[in-house]
């Protein structure tokens, strides 16, 4: 495989000599700093993580603790892929503890996919380089907030695994082909986003350093088969498990529905994805000091490029554009793509790799003040929500094992500010801790509605009767609905589990309850007992004595309608 030279240096003095990059040290600075994150906060501000702990849970053990084994059962014939953590937890799990496996899958989440993009740039441009610390910007981003634990685990491995296709490309076909059948059965099984994060990077190194073979027709046949055994040998194991499985993604339900991002404002913020943690605006701040280098690197004439991880990159940022927000069962489809597009765009580049001493001094002093910024950040927000985890814990303490909980919610009437940026995250405001209340399944011994059982993405799955008051994904439902029958009428599509739940629920959990709800302020229905007021959370009994129609609040009814 053919390497760009580096750009012609002019003679210097002892002074202006060309400065060596070393970025070691940041980057053990940043896997420190992130596990310090992961065990100073058990529950952080990360959307998903409480349900995923939640399942890691039962899956390493707790199914077989009383009521579970009534309650859940495991099929692994329900799906193929997003099962990586799942299998982790049934393997390792009863060996290290549902807590220690659950922390070290965040930690790997957050800081494999920029240390995969980081070991790609070494073996394409080799030695070390300042740029490679500004990767680790990389390790927030938006699908990172919301939890999506398989995906990143699944992106880095993807980077590593390219890494290694690099160095086997030299060796016979027969070799590089088996290489790429395992490491397409890993991904698969991880996520199936991961291999197709693979594929891109994979087709993209077979393209070359240049677009010169673009000039020769033997060229582009010989281009061709390449890219179709490369592809070919990623797609058999998914096609493979695809012909056994019963049922894709939310088959039973609504999958099949589309929601696309329509107009350019909506796939504007859908890119910005590749960045965005709590407050957009910060993030912005603090990642366009790296844009700056690259514009002015490029304006300097002192940057090299794989032209085929272009095409790539490109290919990626195409699909962000064009891919929908949900489909299949499956929500944020399209924030998937930018990140991808973003590793793969900052491994690809290597900008001022001819620095003098002072130049580099200078690169190296922004990179890590937007690296570590970010990451303080992070920590900040971390740090914030502690205090709601902690109310949530409190409340837990009054449920007796084997309740049944009902998760709500107050909605504000508009994002929180400052104070309270933990509790939201993305241009749309997507909330940090509906997932919270599934956290009495592992600490009270309680079932929860909206623990994760998707068919086609989960191996749990729920036992009848409970079956009947579950859902495979939820959301937290503002109180009011409890009181408005037009709430309740608009939302028993998504949450089932509301008709007759007086009857069928013993507590309802109330998170961001130290916010007035905008439908309903702090009103609930009668029947109501306060249990614990935790601030963040508040616990109610129900008395099951009351009637099973929602008592109608008529101001309430009236904003929600």
């Amino acid at each position: 495989m053919d390497r760009i030279a580096a750009p012609a240096v002019a003679a210097a003095g002892p002074e202006e000599s060309i400065a060596r990059q070393d970025s070691t040290v940041a980057i053990v600075a940043f896997v420190g700093l992130a596990a310090a994150l992961v065990l100073l906060f058990p529950f952080p501000p990360v959307l998903d993580y409480a349900n995923h702990y939640a399942r890691i849970w039962l899956l390493s053990g707790g199914i077989g603790e009383q009521p579970f084994p009534e309650i859940y059962a495991v099929d692994w014939s329900r799906t193929f892929t997003n099962v990586g953590i799942d299998l982790l937890a049934t393997w390792v799990g009863p060996l290290v503890g549902a807590d220690r496996l659950a922390r070290a899958l965040l930690f790997l989440a957050i800081v494999l996919p920029p240390l995969g993009a980081i070991g790609l740039h070494r073996a394409l441009f080799g030695g070390r380089h300042y740029w490679q610390i500004a990767i680790l910007s990389l390790g927030w981003c938006a699908t990172m907030i919301g939890g999506f634990i398989n995906f990143q685990i699944g992106l880095g491995m993807a980077l590593f695994f390219a890494c290694a296709d690099l160095r086997l490309q030299r060796r016979s076909p027969a070799v590089v082909f088996a290489w790429r059948l395992v490491a397409a059965l890993l991904l698969t099984v991880m996520h199936i986003f991961s291999l197709g994060f693979y594929m891109a990077i994979v087709c993209g190194l077979e393209f070359s350093w240049r677009f010169d073979i673009l000039r020769s027709k033997a060229g582009l046949v010989r281009l061709a088969g390449r890219l179709a055994l490369a592809t070919g040998a990623c797609v058999l194991p998914p096609v493979a498990f695809y012909l056994r499985t019963p049922a894709l993604p939310n088959a039973d339900g609504n999958g099949l529905t589309l929601i696309w991002n329509d107009g350019v404002a909506l796939i504007a913020i859908n890119l910005l994805s590749a960045i965005t943690t709590y407050i957009p605006l910060v993030d912005v701040v603090l990642v366009l000091p790296l844009i700056l280098i690259c514009t002015r690197a490029v304006r300097a004439g002192d940057i090299r490029v794989h032209a085929g991880l272009a095409v790539a990159a490109c290919g990626l940022l195409f699909l962000s554009c064009v891919s929908p927000r949900h489909m299949l069962g499956t929500g944020w489809i399209s924030w998937r793509f930018p990140i991808m597009a973003a590793l793969v765009g900052m491994a690809m580049v290597c900008p001022f790799a001819n620095l003098t001493r002072r130049q580099a001094l200078l690169l190296a002093l922004v990179v890590n003040l937007a690296v570590f910024g970010r990451t303080g950040w992070i920590g900040w927000n971390w740090w914030l929500a502690q205090k709601d985890v902690a109310a949530i814990e409190t409340a837990l303490k009054k449920v007796p094992p084997g309740a049944a909980v009902l998760p709500l919610g107050h909605e504000p009437e508009t994002m929180d500010d400052l104070a309270h940026s933990s509790r939201h995250f993305f241009v749309w405001g997507e909330d940090t801790f509906r997932h919270l209340p599934t956290l009495a399944v592992p600490f009270s011994h309680a079932f929860v509605p909206t623990t994760f059982t998707a068919k086609g993405k989960q191996p749990l799955s729920v036992l009848p009767p409970w079956s009947e008051i579950a859902v495979p994904e939820g959301n937290l439902v503002s109180i009011g609905v409890l009181s408005c029958p037009a709430m309740m009428d608009e939302y028993k599509g998504f949450t089932p589990y509301l008709s007759d739940w007086r009857r069928r629920f013993d507590f309802v959990l109330v998170a961001n309850a130290d916010i007035p709800d905008r439908y309903v302020g702090t009103l609930m229905p009668a029947g109501l007992t306060l249990v614990e007021d935790a601030g963040f959370a508040k616990l109610y009994a129900i008395d099951k004595r009351m009637p099973a129609e929602p008592l109608l609040i008529s101001a309430g009814c009236a904003r929600a309608s």
